[in-house]
């Protein structure tokens, strides 16, 4: 396994990018779950999973913050005139991956369902509470943030590699 260097990412942050970039675009599917009332495919087979990804994608958030921080002194440096934007489109995409889980969580809870992940029962049904299921609530308009971040990071990376022809995509894969 390489560490990241000044010229492209190292196997684990490309592990950590691909597999939770893969799992989110999973999750996302959860927003064509509201089609039909979940009559179809998408949610009768994908969508159940909804809850144990979310609680994968927690786990894997924290351990890659705590990986890219350790990495931060060897990663490819950005574009001085757009590092700034670039940074923090980076920093939004973290919040989103970590404040997601927390507040489908706080809607499990709150809202009395308790939380089975993977088929293990880590919480209990237990009664509504209200002010849990408020901070849960925002979970659904943070799902359409984070669409709109994920499209908005794909299409800056696809800007790259076919407009501007420089190494930013392949530096990930």
């Amino acid at each position: 396994m390489t560490p990241d260097s000044k010229e492209r990412y190292g196997t684990v942050s490309k592990w950590f990018h691909w597999l939770m970039g893969g799992l989110i675009i999973w999750q996302f599917l959860k927003l064509g779950d509201r089609i039909s009332e979940g009559e179809h495919w998408i949610g009768q087979t994908l969508v159940p999973w909804h809850v144990s990804i979310g609680a994968l994608l927690m786990v894997l958030i924290v351990l890659r913050i705590f990986w890219a921080s350790s990495q931060l002194k060897q990663r490819p440096l950005h574009d001085p005139a757009t590092a700034f934007v670039v940074k923090a489109g980076h920093l939004a995409l973290y919040v989103g991956m970590l404040l997601l889980p927390i507040t489908g969580l706080l809607t499990m809870i709150g809202n009395g369902y308790g939380l089975k992940v993977f088929g293990v029962q880590l919480v209990a049904k237990g009664p509504e509470i209200d002010w849990v299921a408020a901070l849960g609530s925002a979970h659904s308009p943070l799902a359409w943030i984070m669409v709109f971040l994920v499209i908005g990071h794909i299409g800056m990376a696809l800007l790259h590699h076919f407009v501007k022809r420089d190494d930013v995509l392949r530096r990930m894969l």
